[in-house]
């Protein structure tokens, strides 16, 4: 009995260690958002939206 609730502590504490890593590493990246492109460089129509993708 003692065992298995050593097993159990040693499997909380790395399920714990490793939520803090994976949410420490998501807070740390940087996040980039596209330029606004200007009027002149939005498609107009269907033709010039095949061209710019």
């Amino acid at each position: 009995m003692k065992t298995i609730f050593i097993i159990c502590i040693i499997i909380v504490i790395v399920v714990l260690l490793l939520s803090v890593l994976t949410t420490s590493k998501a807070y740390q990246y940087k996040h980039t958002v596209d330029p606004i492109k200007k009027p002149d460089e939005l498609p107009t129509n269907e033709n010039d939206t095949e061209k710019n993708t």
